[in-house]
């Protein structure tokens, strides 16, 4: 097979860290590797496979330089809309895992086992964009249901890890408990977060929209029309959670009117689809959390169940590790999906 050169942007980051990590994991086939951050990273390193490489500073030239042919963004919407095109113009194709290039409808907004078809399109701008981490893992749960019964409206509450708001939340959360127990958690700093994360929720992800809504929740409504190419009625409310890592997302499907829904149809399409697996077991108290999703690549769908008075509408609770699944490792697939489409 075929190597490749490959930059990532943010390489010291959160997500930057797991991209080296998954690729190592799947021995992804990495010729020369370029790891990339701002000037005060420099003189530091990233070790994969054994091996020690030192952290260069992005700037416009260094993907020409170096001919990478894929670059990895992780460091910002506004680094990517800067650095981007330059990482085109030396060659490379870009997997943005920011939001800048999402709802560009001349970028594709892919999950490769949504709809791997679009990252053909990548040709007309050299971007492939990487969804919204809340968006991917409920997608990947809704594909199977809409190719099943034909979905009408998603309504979906998410319960977000502190990680999502990358180290600093992480962080945030763990100095606040140690606080807590120290007896001094009203003098604790609260700045990742609006408000104290430690014991408390936080109905509030990213800042507040016109329609009322957050634009973290915006991103979940449309992100999921451009992934599914479906106007689908889509509500979203979306909550920081005191959970280091995975996201959590209970959401109610309503199928078209006259759908009388099948529940073991519902859980055999579901688990039957790529990187998904079922984890329903009630009485026996089986079902999907974040200590079971977190460091993994699969999204885990339990807690299925009929609505009580309409015979075309379900519910079910929907976790995964957010930096995985929902950032580095979809990137990641996207990757190997273009380098399959390319070569073949």
């Amino acid at each position: 097979m075929r190597k490749f050169n490959v930059a990532v942007v943010g390489a010291t980051g959160a997500v930057g860290e797991e991209l080296f990590r998954i690729m190592e994991e799947i021995d992804f086939p990495v010729a020369e590797l370029l790891p990339l951050a701002s000037a005060k990273s420099v003189g530091t390193s990233i070790t994969f496979n054994d091996v020690d490489y030192p952290v260069y500073e992005l700037t416009e030239t260094i993907f020409e330089e170096h001919e990478v042919d894929i670059a990895f963004f992780s460091a910002g919407g506004s680094i990517s809309a800067k650095f981007a095109k330059y990482a085109v113009e030396g060659g490379a194709v870009v997997i943005d895992n920011t939001s800048h290039f999402r709802m560009d409808p001349a970028i594709p907004l892919v999950v490769p086992e949504v709809n791997p078809e679009d990252i053909k399109m990548w040709k007309d701008t050299g971007i492939i964009a990487n969804p919204n981490c809340s968006t991917i893992q409920m997608v990947q749960a809704l594909k199977p249901l809409d190719d099943l019964y034909g979905i009408k409206r998603v309504d979906v509450s998410t319960y977000q890890a502190t990680s999502g708001a990358g180290k600093a939340g992480m962080e945030e959360l763990v100095n606040q408990m140690s606080d807590f127990f120290a007896f001094k958690l009203d003098d604790s700093k609260k700045e990742a977060f609006a408000h104290q994360i430690a014991l408390n929720v936080i109905p509030q992800v990213d800042v507040a929209m016109e329609s009322g809504f957050t634009k973290e929740e915006e991103k979940m409504i449309y992100e999921t029309q451009k992934i599914l190419h479906r106007d689908i009625a889509i509500a979203a409310t979306c909550v920081r959670v005191p959970v280091l890592r995975s996201h959590s997302e209970a959401i109610t499907v309503t199928f078209e009117s006259d759908v009388d829904v099948d529940l073991d149809e519902c859980r055999r399409v579901i688990h039957e689809f790529e990187n998904v697996e079922v984890m329903d077991d009630l009485k026996n108290a089986i079902y999907p959390m974040p200590i079971i999703s977190t460091d993994t690549d699969i999204t885990y769908v339990g807690r299925l169940r009929k609505d009580i008075y309409s015979s075309n509408m379900i519910h079910f609770f929907n976790v995964a590790d957010q930096i995985r699944v929902g950032a580095a490792t979809n990137s990641i697939r996207i990757a190997l999906k273009w380098i399959e489409l390319e070569n073949n």
